[in-house]
Parts: C-alpha cells; structure tokens; sequence
C-alpha cells in the first residue's frame, strides 16, 4: 500500500534539526522539559490544540498526539470527547482547534458529499483535493477503524447472513441502532436502501456502537448496528462483521486534519506516529481501554514507550 509522505524517519531527523534553534518553553508539560533542548520549538509559539471525538478510540489517538508532541517540547492544549463529526469539525474549521485525529472516508463524505472513491488510495487523493483552506491532511495511517454493519452469531446463522446484500433474505422488520447523526448519513436507513435495497427502521443509541449498542444487539431491541471494525467488542461478544459487498463503506483511515499553525517539524512527529501504528496495534490500544478500563493517557505512554517515541 503506498501513502505519501511515509517516509517519516529520514524526515522527522531533519525536522527536528531544524527546530534546534529554538528554546525551551518555560511552560512546558514535565514530558516536554525533559526533551533535549535542541529539539525544542521556539518559546513563543502558541500551544497546539489538540481535539478529539466523543469516543475512547479516537481520545486515545489523540493523546498519542499530544504526548509525543509533548516529548519533542510543544506546548499542547487537550480539547477531548467533544462529540462528532457535526459538532467539531465546524470548530477546526473555524481555528479553535490545531489537531485531530481523523477517518479518511468519512471525512471525505463529510466534506465532499458523493464520490466514487472507495480504495484507500483513491480517498485519501479525493480528500486531500477536499480540503477546505487553512487546513491539511497530514499522512495516513495504516491503521484503519472502519464502519461495519455487525450482526449478532445467532441472527447470522438464522438468516444466512455472511455479507451486506444476504440481509434480504430477512423477512422479519429490521431495525439498524447506530448514533443519532447516522439515521442521515450516508451510512444510515437511506445509504441501505440507495445501495442495497434494503429498507430497515432506525433506533438512536448513543454509545458510538458501545456496550448499550451490543446489548441492544443480544436482547434483539436492534437487528443490525453500525461498530467499528477496529472495536474488541466485535471478538468478545462473537458478533459478526457482514462483508459491504455494494460497496457502501470507503477505506477509513486514521488521518491527522491540521491547521496552518501546526509547523513543518510537528507535522513530521505527527506523521512518524501514523508510519508506527499497525492496524492491530489500534485493536490492542482499544482492547486495554474496554477491557482493563485503562486510562487514555496511559495508554498512550505505554506505546509511545514501546515506539521508543517518548
């Protein structure tokens, strides 16, 4: 899989380089003080800010961020859990945030509407081109969190189910639970019925395909809900993932969105932290916060630590 600007080492030395002609930032986090000086951007710049969704996986993300930001010397502002892609992306728009962890596909839909783009290749081209201005997209990752529609075992067995289109041979109501904002997405009721034919109810439940999801799910309160292919929850209540053999998901991965203010040497650890994160890596953060209730903060010290990026 090719990605541009993956060449992140040989880029990330030079950067840092050239950030030696900064001082250290008297106002600096502990992690960021123990950085070598001549790594360290200049006093006065602003500090980063930083945001995330409303959703443990992209908090983590986000404070892998500002932890190995953090550790080349940036003042960093944390702006976490501040809801979906309605709510903040009108804010980074805007200026109010520098950083954030992103999804190429959805992100794409967000900003361009109707594409042909599926492949990951072809998204993450579109979505440069998409853009607003003031902003970028820095390199992404490997890492994917795609959208799915899961089934539970025992209704794909009832039913035959292995791929999107099988759902209808149901003949019983189907009711898809998923957030709010999806019942007008391009994922929602009217993305099945565009794509697939296949007309379903809609339940909100706002847990971002959480525990109230999965339990929704066992109890039969919902037939089919959208969650993310890179949750454990998946594997641990072996639910399952229906392949989108229509083609309705594009390739989703984690993306940096930037600001003008975020500079060419920050722009290079950001991207050194897309090259370093593998798409089971990302389960294995997600598994620590579901299951071991692991802190984010912590989480994402111990990878950094494991990257030897911290």
């Amino acid at each position: 899989m090719n990605h541009p600007h993956l060449l992140i080492p040989l880029a990330l030395s030079a950067a840092l380089g050239l950030a030696a002609c900064g001082g250290g930032d008297p106002l600096a986090s502990p992690s960021a003080t123990d950085a070598p000086a001549s790594s360290a951007p200049a006093a006065s710049a602003d500090p980063i800010v930083i945001g995330s969704q409303d959703y443990y996986s992209n908090e983590i993300v986000a404070e892998i961020y500002a932890q190995a930001l953090e550790a080349e010397g940036y003042e960093v502002e944390r702006q976490f859990r501040i809801g979906q892609r309605e709510a903040y992306l009108p804010e980074i728009e805007a200026g109010s945030i520098d950083l954030f962890p992103e999804y190429s596909g959805p992100l794409l839909q967000y900003w361009q509407g109707e594409t042909d783009a599926r492949l990951t290749d072809d998204v993450y081209t579109e979505l440069q081109e998409a853009v607003p201005e003031g902003l970028r997209v820095l390199a992404q990752s490997d890492a994917t969190d795609q959208d799915s529609y899961v089934v539970t075992r025992e209704f794909a067995d009832e039913w035959g189910l292995e791929k999107v289109s099988d759902l209808e041979k149901v003949t019983t109501p189907l009711t898809l639970g998923a957030n709010s904002e999806a019942e007008t997405r391009p994922n929602g009721p009217r993305g099945l019925m565009d794509k697939y034919g296949i007309e379903v109810g809609f339940t909100p439940i706002e847990d971002g395909g959480g525990p109230l999801t999965v339990k929704a799910l066992k109890d039969g309160d919902i037939q089919l809900a959208i969650i993310y292919t890179a949750d454990p929850s998946i594997a641990t209540n072996d639910l399952v993932s229906l392949e989108d053999d229509g083609g309705l998901f594009l390739a989703s991965h984690l993306v940096p969105v930037a600001s003008e203010d975020v500079d060419d040497n920050a722009a290079a650890i950001i991207d050194a932290v897309s090259e370093a994160m593998a798409p089971e890596e990302l389960v294995e953060l997600n598994a620590r916060s579901v299951e071991e209730q692991a802190p984010a903060a912590d989480i994402a010290r111990d990878w950094l630590e494991q990257e030897d990026m911290a």
